[in-house]
């Protein structure tokens, strides 16, 4: 049996949650714009009032690695490691775009053949952006670029490819293709996470708590200049 805590703070969005073998026991989220570093700590201390109520003795806390937003990955991935080390339990963590994705994927019933593209919204028509497939393989790897109208003109050549995410709102005048589909809504919460932390703590893929750290959206308008791209490991 795995009971994990579930934290997600990459976007404006504050959440967090406990699952019980892949499945949701307890969930808090807030919409209401940045309030992490007030909000994230009271939803934990629900979410471990719970999980003693029901006799629930945490295995492991996963967090949303980014990319994503500095502040709120900072004070994410803080607070996980935190909890890691005062019950001695491992850390999982899990790209923000694939909690994305496999929310599009979950929520949409589109073709088996059907890509779905998620997107973060840097600055400008910059995103961070990973393809995959209706099985959550990775396609595409996660790259920081620029869009363009040719970015993803050859992919939607031959392809039906789901774009979400706040990346991709942006992109709409851009990416004009028949064969492009825009979906609203898709945010990253810590409820999208129980089952690939479930997956990830049956396969003993944790991370090394007192090194780890998350990938910040700042490397990106750091580091990149326009025009090029970028792979992100």
């Amino acid at each position: 049996m795995s009971s994990i805590l579930t934290i997600e703070t990459s976007t404006s969005v504050c959440s967090s949650a406990l699952s019980v073998d892949g499945k949701t026991e307890f969930e808090k989220a807030s919409f209401e714009g940045p309030s992490h570093a007030a909000l994230l700590g009271v939803f934990i201390e629900e979410a471990v009032v719970r999980a003693k109520k029901k006799g629930i003795r945490l295995d492991a806390v996963a967090v949303s690695s980014g990319p994503g937003s500095y502040t709120g990955l900072r004070i994410g991935v803080s607070m996980a490691k935190g909890i890691c080390f005062g019950y001695n339990i491992p850390l999982i963590a899990i790209p923000t775009l694939d909690i994305m994705a496999y929310k599009a994927i979950k929520e949409t019933k589109q073709p088996g053949d059907t890509l779905y593209c998620a997107m973060l919204d840097a600055r400008r028509m910059e995103v961070y952006a990973a393809i995959y497939d209706n099985k959550l393989n990775t396609v595409r790897p996660t790259l920081a670029e620029v869009v363009t109208a040719e970015t993803y003109s050859t992919l939607l050549e031959m392809n039906r490819i789901c774009f979400f995410g706040d990346g991709a709102a942006k992109c709409k005048k851009v990416i004009t293709s028949a064969n492009a589909l825009f979906i609203d809504n898709i945010v990253p919460l810590a409820g999208d996470m129980t089952a690939l932390a479930h997956e990830r703590f049956i396969n003993n893929k944790f991370e090394d708590a007192a090194y780890f750290e998350p990938f910040y959206l700042k490397e990106f308008i750091a580091t990149v200049p326009k025009n090029k791209v970028v792979f992100i490991p």
